[in-house]
């Protein structure tokens, strides 16, 4: 399943480094792809929308 993620929080790679990670930490077969400057994050995974939500929320990058 593929999903498009906005985040406002993320500002610069590092951001996009620990989002990556509060993804593969629910899906480790994630694909991720998060851009901070248009703070879009692709995911290709198995994951639901929900988990992935979550995740992110306990990460400090709540999704929209």
């Amino acid at each position: 399943m593929k999903l498009q993620l906005t985040v406002p929080q993320m500002a610069c790679e590092a951001c996009a480094e620990t989002i990556t990670k509060a993804i593969q930490s629910v899906d480790s077969g994630a694909q991720v792809q998060a851009d901070p400057k248009t703070k879009q994050v692709e995911v290709e995974t198995t994951a639901s929308e929900a988990a992935l939500k979550e995740a992110l929320s306990q990460a400090g990058y709540p999704a929209n």
